[in-house]
């Protein structure tokens, strides 16, 4: 790809951008060299690697589910006075 004033005056006018005659002469070294580098990168060989969407590896984070005797209703309600037929009672909403 030939990088050059006509290019980033494109580039600038697609973004909505206005660069000034100083600010083309500013930016043309500059994408002359990230374009430069990325193209380094195209040369390396990823056919053998396998694609990759998180930078460690994900594993399965959930415990067993192993049911167990839980609090009931009055042990649960016994420290709140906010309660009322067996439940937590919370504010209005309405």
């Amino acid at each position: 790809m030939k990088i050059d004033k006509k290019l980033i005056e494109h580039v600038a006018e697609v973004a909505r951008l206005e660069l000034s005659e100083q600010e083309i002469k500013e930016f043309l070294p500059q994408l002359k060299e990230i374009l430069g580098a990325f193209s380094e990168i195209q040369k390396i060989d990823t056919g053998k690697t396998k694609a990759s969407f998180h930078p460690i590896e994900l594993k399965n984070v959930w415990r067993e589910d192993n049911p167990k005797i839980s609090f009931d209703n009055e042990v649960a309600l016994k420290n709140t006075q906010h309660k009322k037929d067996g439940y937590f009672k919370g504010p209005k909403i309405l």
